[in-house]
Parts: C-alpha cells; sequence; structure tokens
C-alpha cells in the first residue's frame, strides 16, 4: 500500500503547518497549506474577524479534496482545518484512503501560541468560534489523533509509526496520548 493523501486538521495555531510540513518533509512528500487555496473573498472575510460560513467553506474544501486526489507520486501533505467531519467526509469524497491527523491541545494552550504570533488573515478572535465548530477525529475516520504538547520530533515520529502500523495491518490506527 502506498501513502495515502493526508490531512492534517484543526484549530488555528494548533499547528496544523509545521506538523504538516515536517511530516511531509520526513516522508518526502509534496506539502501544500489549505489556507493558500482560499479564495481572496473568505481571507478578507476572516481578517476582518468574521467566521466563514459553510457556503463559503465549501468550494474551498472542494479545491483541498481535488488537490488530495491529484497525482503525487511520492504523497502529498495538506493542512487544512476540516473541523467539521462533514468537511472531512467532503475531502473522502475526492480522495477516499485521505489519512486524517488530528493535532489536539487546550484552548488555552492555542491562545497563548496565537499571542505570539500573526497570521496573514485569521485573527485570535476567531479561535473560540473554531473550538465551537470543532469535531474531533472518532475511531471510525481513518489516521491518527496526536497530544501538541509533545515535541515536534515526537508528534512526528507518532504519525509516521501509526502510517506504519496501517501499511502493515491495512487497518486505521490510533494513537492515544
Amino acid at each position: 500500500m502506498g501513502l495515502p493523501p493526508i490531512v492534517v486538521m484543526g484549530v488555528q495555531g494548533s499547528g496544523k503547518s509545521t506538523i504538516g510540513e515536517f511530516l511531509a518533509e520526513r516522508l518526502g512528500a509534496r506539502f501544500l497549506d489549505g489556507d493558500t487555496l482560499h479564495p481572496a473573498a473568505n481571507k478578507a472575510a476572516m481578517a476582518a474577524g468574521n467566521a466563514l460560513q459553510d457556503e463559503h467553506r465549501l468550494p474551498w474544501l472542494h479545491e483541498v479534496g481535488r488537490c488530495l486526489a491529484g497525482d503525487y507520486p511520492n504523497g502529498i501533505v495538506i493542512a487544512c482545518s476540516a473541523l467539521k467531519r462533514s468537511y472531512r467526509d467532503l475531502l473522502r469524497d475526492h480522495a477516499v484512503d485521505l489519512f486524517v491527523v488530528d493535532p489536539e491541545g487546550s484552548i488555552d494552550l492555542i491562545a497563548a501560541r496565537l499571542r505570539a504570533r500573526t497570521h496573514e488573515f485569521m485573527p485570535p478572535a476567531l479561535l473560540q468560534s473554531q473550538f465551537d465548530t470543532l469535531e474531533v477525529r472518532t475511531h471510525d475516520e481513518r489516521g491518527v489523533t496526536v497530544d501538541i504538547v509533545e515535541p515536534l520530533g515526537t508528534i512526528v515520529e507518532r504519525i509516521l509509526a501509526a502510517l506504519a502500523a496501517e501499511t502493515e495491518s491495512g487497518e486505521a490506527a490510533r494513537v492515544t496520548h
């Protein structure tokens, strides 16, 4: 079994891009930050402090799905919030063998991270709305859940172990913390 398309989901500040980039580097896969696929209107709305509604997210999620389903001989890792189960189901409509990485952490830890950075269009004020929307990965979704308190290297090793276990067994793997 080859490398499945991988999405690193989660709220802003959970480490999606950092984890995704390092994971892609370790796998020799392509990395794409899903934020780059948002249309300008979505970016402007978020920059103004407005949470996106499904009618704004769905075209973007379809674009992410098309990228996940693309032809990447060495695999692809995309950082994409994919906060709701229905969003991840939509991505699986494009890439049926999708592997979901769910970096979990407390709102206090993530808020502290956000205070220490700036983002092109995601103000920290939207964090609570993202947590309100978040539906964590469940046991029937192929992938792994990791704890963002752990060091980046440990997180990526856990993801790699889950991918390897799935490749060996052909079943979904879950890393608990």
